[in-house]
């Protein structure tokens, strides 16, 4: 008996032995590939890259601790199998924004399948040098790299990793489908202009959950031609909340369609949820959105359907908003605004938001700009449940 439990115990043994070597032989680290802290290991992560993506088994590319510098890397698939991309360590960004074009990300995936990246590491965008020099609140930093690129990435999962200072966006997904990002933290000061934490568009069945973002701008943006988002247990702020928009500014936008936002909480935001559309504007359509159980701290305008959205004062109000809202929901909001307006619905005189809900609001506000209050203008609006502010009786 003895013997034959030490045969499978060296079994085992055996098994597990050949599974590392095997695992082992599957790791692409890029120090081995020459990469050394404080150089830019743009090559050494090409070459790991090229290897772990070629593999027929799966792979994982490993940026061990420590803080290596990147000019910037992009990271084509297909690959032959799926990939990890496991950041220990820190990825430093150039201080110069020089040579990057519009809507360059500063690190690029594209075109993968079954990606995962996680590691508990930090894309440092090291954007503190160019936040309103190289453009200020009247022109958008479209030159500056955004941190971190997802197009065409399908089927994958990004958690565990921070985003830090990012020149523009954080982070953006066009044309993904089946992405989780969980567990991230994105982190920028309020005076960081146009530094979006996330901004999702063109995209299908995404999930952004338990995760924690400030920023200087919106804490996750939602673009044209997205379907199926959820946001659940994010904690924003500062920044300029979550937003669907801003739409209609060009033309031929896709549908936007089922947003679920719940669970979150907002801290010092300027708004908490909102939904932009811009007046004289091209035609465009978003329904089926879902705000429900969120929390609002100290939040400009915690509720806002804003159809007049004009920056600076350079749009013609006077012509109305041509997106069509509808089938849209608040739901079991609380806590406390800075300014009197906590519930927003201002849609389009031209095209009125259709089959828009209310309830269980109860948002205070102790300020001395008087009391709080809802405003609403074109909506075709019920009410469920007790609302405080009390809700606006107007239907368009």
């Amino acid at each position: 008996m003895g013997l034959k439990m030490d045969k499978k115990i060296l079994s085992l043994f055996v098994l597990v032995a050949i599974s590392a070597t095997a695992h082992c032989g599957n790791v692409y680290d890029i120090t081995k590939f020459g990469a050394r802290q404080n150089n830019d290991v743009n090559q050494a992560l090409a070459q790991a890259w090229k290897g772990a993506c070629s593999s027929k088994v799966p792979s994982k590319v490993v940026v061990p601790k420590g803080t290596f510098k990147l000019s910037r890397a992009t990271f084509f698939g297909p690959c032959k199998a799926p990939i990890e991309f496991m950041l220990i360590g820190t990825l430093q960004a150039p201080q110069n924004p020089a040579g990057f074009k519009d809507g360059d990300g500063w690190v690029t995936f594209e075109r993968i399948d079954k990606l995962t990246l996680y590691g508990g590491g930090t894309f440092d965008g090291q954007g503190k040098n160019v936040w309103g020099k190289h453009c200020d609140r009247l022109n958008y930093c479209s030159k500056l790299p955004i941190n971190v690129r997802f197009n065409f990435v399908t089927n994958s999962v990004i958690k565990s990793v921070t985003s830090l200072d990012s020149k523009q966006f954080h982070i953006m997904v066009l044309g993904g489908e089946g992405l989780t990002f969980r567990n991230l933290r994105i982190i920028a000061p309020e005076n960081s202009y146009n530094t979006d934490g996330i901004h999702v568009g063109r995209s299908n069945n995404i999930n952004i959950t338990d995760s924690y973002i400030q920023t200087g701008d919106d804490c996750i943006s939602v673009g044209d031609g997205t379907k199926k988002l959820t946001v659940a247990r994010v904690t924003c702020g500062p920044g300029h909340g979550i937003s669907i928009g801003s739409l209609g500014k060009y033309s031929n936008e896709a549908p936007v369609q089922g947003i679920t936002v719940k669970d979150c909480t907002f801290k010092g935001t300027q708004n908490g949820v909102r939904i932009k559309t811009w007046p004289d504007s091209h035609e465009g359509v978003a329904s089926d959105m879902r705000f429900e159980n969120l929390n609002m701290l100290n939040v400009g305008s915690p509720v806002l359907i804003d159809q007049e959205y004009c920056p600076w004062n350079q749009c013609k109000l006077q012509n109305p908003s041509r997106v069509k809202l509808s089938k849209i929901s608040f739901k079991n909001i609380r806590g406390t605004a800075s300014t009197p307006d906590a519930v927003k619905l201002v849609c389009s005189k031209g095209y009125p938001c259709q089959n828009v809900e209310v309830g269980n609001i109860d948002i205070k506000y102790s300020g001395n700009l008087g009391p709080v209050k809802s405003v609403c203008r074109n909506v075709n609006l019920k009410v469920t449940g007790k609302m405080n502010p009390l809700p606006c009786k107007f239907k368009a």
